[in-house]
């Protein structure tokens, strides 16, 4: 089995060069799997251009290059033994478990979005606790417009220290740009930054076996019945490479512009397709196409192209 990423690397490498020029104060995201590049990866990429990654939990830090400067995104409840990272602490129970850590950390403050942060005061209870905070952090929901978040932002930083950074994210350079000149800011990226054009990626998997079938014939685990003459086809990706049925329950594979047609749901390294007698049957070591957020997606080969 294999599921390929295929990158247009030249207009890829174009696009994140345009916002790394376009945004001071830039920090790239490397978080969970990398946005399907990897994180380790991603991070030496965002080394070429830049001095600091943001990942999401303590657990992600292992193998981020030692000359980065790795901050963390979610709360931990245990101190790690570096004092290397940032963290990030959003209540007092956050700082109560880093007592004696004595590392540096953003204080996150609440947003609409409700789910880490609170006031400016915890700046001055990690303090107390010992911990170096080096700024404060704002996360706006997705929801709205990236003017929204904005207006939010300037909000929120009216009672904050202007001697403290202000972290920000789900901007783009324009809002971010508009933000008042009381601070300095650090905008956090991932998405816009490496998934900016979707049109320099694709995702495909293996086609590893084909064979005809004749209507009323069971097949797969479930012994799904099959309901018309044609070809069920072998695709070399399943649930370990993150590669479900979509939402609605249809097929997340395409091939010549045609969605392929499940026989059942994917299993753990194999997709059971079946393809009507008539339509075109993709061969054996050719790729069909695979619809799925990369971000959800566990790619075993890359092309760069």
């Amino acid at each position: 089995m294999t599921v390929t990423l295929t990158v247009r690397t030249a207009p890829w490498r174009a696009h994140v060069a345009q916002i790394a020029t376009a945004v001071d104060g830039l920090v790239p995201v490397v978080k969970g799997n990398g946005y399907g590049f990897g994180r380790i990866a991603l991070a030496r990429i965002a080394g070429e251009f830049c001095d600091t990654v943001a990942v999401g939990t303590v657990h992600e830090l292992d193998g981020i290059p030692v000359e980065l400067d790795a901050v963390v995104l979610t709360p931990t409840l245990v101190a790690p033994s570096s004092t290397a990272p940032v963290l990030t602490v959003g209540n007092e129970a956050h700082v109560a478990a880093l007592g004696g850590w004595g590392g540096r950390v953003l204080v996150k403050l609440e947003s609409s979005m409700h789910r880490y942060g609170t006031t400016v005061a915890l700046v001055g209870a990690a303090r107390d606790a010992g911990l170096d905070v080096v700024g404060v952090s704002i996360h706006p929901p997705l929801a709205g417009t990236a003017a929204d978040h904005a207006a939010e932002i300037r909000t929120v930083v009216e009672d904050v220290d202007p001697g403290l950074a202000v972290w920000v994210s789900h901007l783009d350079p324009a809002a971010y740009a508009s933000l008042p000149p009381t601070h300095t800011y650090r905008l956090r990226l991932g998405t816009s930054l490496w998934h900016g054009d979707k049109s320099h990626l694709q995702l495909s998997a293996d086609v590893l076996d084909v064979r005809p079938v004749t209507a009323g014939t069971r097949a797969g685990y479930h012994q799904h019945e099959v309901r018309a003459d044609g070809h069920l086809v072998m695709v070399g990706a399943g649930t370990a490479n993150g590669v479900t049925a979509l939402p609605d329950g249809r097929s997340p594979f395409h091939f010549e512009r045609r969605r392929q047609e499940l026989l059942e749901p994917p299993h753990m390294h194999t997709s059971m397709i079946f393809v009507p007698q008539g339509a075109t049957v993709p061969g054996v070591g050719t790729r069909v196409d695979v619809q799925r957020p990369l971000t959800m997606t566990t790619v075993d080969a890359f092309e760069w192209i």
